[in-house]
């Protein structure tokens, strides 16, 4: 089994994206139960809140099934549990690294990176701009499962 966890700063708008996104692709194509996937955030802010209301709206609006959920805060323990630990930014890798310190196991990756995109996920906190947070992220998500796929013998 495959491991994912997503990663952003409060674990509120795009880790939930792209935590869903990436349990819908893995439905589509049939693949359940080779994964585990989940998200949390780098900093204490939102900890405890839901998906904030915007994302679940564009969520419904993508026809993405998603659940109620609390945001909570990466640990260590998520980095010896996971095998992949994905970052919507380059400030997110920046705490992760303050965080987890060094990624001894080269778990931690950009999500865009999968689409040899060198830049950050939209943050819609900032732009309002909810559809291109998901373009980026469903791209992104799309590429990664393509990633893993030869990991789990498909």
């Amino acid at each position: 089994m495959t491991k994912i966890l997503f990663v952003c700063h409060g674990n509120i708008c795009r880790s939930p994206m792209a935590e869903f996104v990436m349990k819908a692709l893995v439905a589509e194509a049939g693949l359940t139960d080779l994964f585990e996937i989940s998200s949390a955030a780098t900093s204490r802010e939102e900890i405890g809140n839901d998906i904030y209301p915007p994302v679940q709206q564009k969520l419904r609006e993508k026809g993405i099934p998603f659940s109620s959920r609390h945001a909570r805060q990466i640990t260590q323990e998520d980095y010896r549990y996971y095998d992949s630990i994905i970052a919507m930014d380059q400030n997110n890798l920046n705490w992760l690294r303050r965080i987890l310190g060094e990624d001894k196991e080269q778990k931690i990756s950009l999500l865009l990176s999968f689409v040899g995109l060198r830049r950050d996920v939209a943050d819609p906190w900032y732009t309002g701009d909810f559809e291109a947070t998901y373009r980026d992220i469903a791209t992104g998500c799309k590429a990664l499962l393509q990633h893993l796929q030869p990991a789990n013998g498909l």
